[in-house]
């Protein structure tokens, strides 16, 4: 994809938003293959260890996180763009909790049901076809807890997603979320272009998600820069699925493969530079 040439629109919250014809299709290509072979490899290398995550989320992080939210077991956890549902799982069987996940995305919510059959957790973790974007089916003060790793600047409306996250906890109830496209610097129009190729993004400054959390009813709690492990599992992913460029071309198309690499060299390249940021939250919800 030539990143230059993308078309791109900037709306009155001054946000890059680019139109459906230019999207690469990187979820549908993971998605869609994920349980193959190849797939699993390139995540292996990409992550050190595969727990089914199509983020920049490590094992190292996901055991912080299970700490940071203190779930006890028999409690109720939503994990919001859940993907194909590997990190909920597992903090379902470490936690020994129940967990609902939810993800736009109609082959990665099957994968994520598949996935809890076979782990022999279905009775504790279900997974459904949600817009996150939007109002949230679920009646308030439903969970005890609330995760969402790299999916929020995928949503529009930030304050009012995060206002729903406030409604549907219960009281003092966890939030944890990261956030992996904090503006930390300079960034030229390719640089966005590229960086939001995949599809919708939301660009804030530091302190933007603090505010909005804050309004929301979700003070945060502590918050924790993460920056270098993106940058390196950027670079790992994009070398992985070099690696594997002829049969990723077979699989993915020429133009998508292309586009996916130079997706994860501007990621890694903005990271390293800390231009573009990756940060975790943890909020609670007010009594």
């Amino acid at each position: 994809m030539n990143s230059d040439a993308a078309a791109q629109r900037i709306d009155g919250n001054h946000h890059l938003d680019l139109g459906p014809e230019e999207v690469v299709r990187h979820y549908d290509a993971n998605y869609s293959n994920f349980a193959s072979a190849l797939y699993q490899d390139i995540r292996r290398e990409a992550f050190g260890e595969d727990i089914g995550q199509n983020s920049w989320l490590s094992v190292g992080e996901h055991d912080a996180f299970i700490q940071w939210l203190d779930v006890a077991p028999g409690m109720r956890v939503l994990d919001v763009g859940c993907g194909a549902g590997g990190p909920a799982l597992r903090l379902a069987r470490f936690a020994d909790c129940e967990v609902v996940g939810i993800d736009v995305h109609e082959q990665a919510v099957r994968n994520a049901t598949i996935m809890a059959r076979r782990q022999g957790l279905g009775r504790v973790a279900r997974f459904q076809v949600v817009d996150a974007a939007g109002p949230l089916p679920f009646a308030d003060r439903s969970f005890d807890a609330l995760v969402c790793i790299d999916a929020l600047p995928h949503l529009p409306d930030r304050a009012a997603v995060l206002r729903e996250w406030a409604r549907v906890l219960k009281p003092r109830g966890r939030a944890l979320f990261t956030d992996p496209v904090v503006v930390t610097g300079p960034l030229s129009r390719a640089e966005l272009v590229t960086r939001s190729s995949i599809g919708f993004y939301l660009f804030v400054p530091p302190g933007c998600d603090e505010r909005l959390a804050a309004g929301a009813g979700l003070p945060v709690v502590r918050v924790e820069n993460l920056t270098d492990n993106m940058a390196e599992i950027a670079a790992r992913w994009r070398a992985a699925r070099q690696r594997r460029a002829p049969l990723l071309r077979q699989v993915e198309g020429a133009t998508t493969f292309e586009a996916q690499q130079a997706f994860f060299a501007v990621a890694e390249r903005t990271a390293r530079e800390r231009r573009l940021s990756r940060y975790a939250y943890l909020a609670t919800r007010r009594p």
